[in-house]
């Protein structure tokens, strides 16, 4: 059985990623702080299972809850291979470096850095310890390669998503563990994220006129589109590179 853990799955790209899963057939395991009904529905549709589990990820207490709880619920079914699928994160806050709020900045990390990096951790273990094949993506950013200005949180997480995921992939290549984890960078998408960068003050983000004339152009891109290039880079497994960061623009 082929299983596929998920966070951020209420909307956006880890909706459409979620749907692609189930509609392949493959279980989904879906994190997110509300449920998405009409994953479930689409589950019932192609007779598959889809479960949900309730967590604010950047909640430590609860992070660490929900994982004890994958495992239980995970090892009853003995999967033959896991995907993990880091996708939750935030852009805000959103401004100049010295006026960041320091509780905003901390949330920031722990949503976009420290879970994800915990959840990988934590299912490479637990797939070795069941003898289980996994394949773990970092959903990052063109952001991880370039300073923005208003962006010194979203650039600083992404780019330490983006060396940690070739960190832990070359500790799994030298240990010939056969476990992979990549990146990939999924492009700008027409979903919730957007609306927030172009409701921010140009005080506060000098680029917001250039993102307003991504969205008056029709430039974003669908997010069903966006994952199904996911899905396709997972189905080829033999091909898929250990801790590459794959960009969704050489796929256009």
């Amino acid at each position: 059985m082929k299983i596929a853990l998920i966070t951020g799955v209420s909307k956006g790209l880890g909706e459409s990623i979620a749907k692609a899963f189930l509609e392949s057939g493959i279980k989904v395991l879906g994190i997110s702080r509300n449920e998405n009904k009409r994953l479930r529905k689409i589950a019932d549709k192609n007779n598959v299972s889809y479960q949900h589990y309730s967590c604010d990820l950047a909640n430590m207490s609860g992070l660490e809850a929900t994982i004890e709880q994958l495992k239980q619920d995970m090892d009853s079914h003995r999967p033959s291979l896991l995907y993990l699928i880091n996708n939750a994160a935030i852009v805000e806050p959103i401004n100049q470096v010295h006026q960041l709020d320091n509780e905003a900045l901390l949330y920031h990390f722990q949503l976009n850095t420290v879970a994800p990096i915990i959840l990988m951790n934590q299912m490479l273990h637990f797939t070795t310890i069941i003898d289980a094949n996994f394949i773990g993506v970092n959903i990052t950013s063109g952001a991880a390669d370039r300073p923005i200005y208003g962006w010194g949180a979203y650039c600083s997480s992404k780019a330490s998503i983006n060396m940690y995921t070739r960190t832990a992939a070359l500790e799994q290549e030298e240990q010939k563990t056969g476990q992979k984890i990549i990146a990939f960078n999924p492009g700008i998408m027409n979903t919730n994220m957007q609306q927030l960068i172009r409701s921010s003050s140009k005080e506060a983000f000098r680029e917001v006129d250039k993102f307003k004339a991504y969205k008056e152009k029709n430039q974003l891109r669908d997010t069903d589109t966006v994952g199904g290039i996911l899905i396709d880079i997972l189905n080829d497994e033999a091909s898929i590179e250990n801790g590459k960061i794959y960009q969704v623009n050489e796929y256009f």
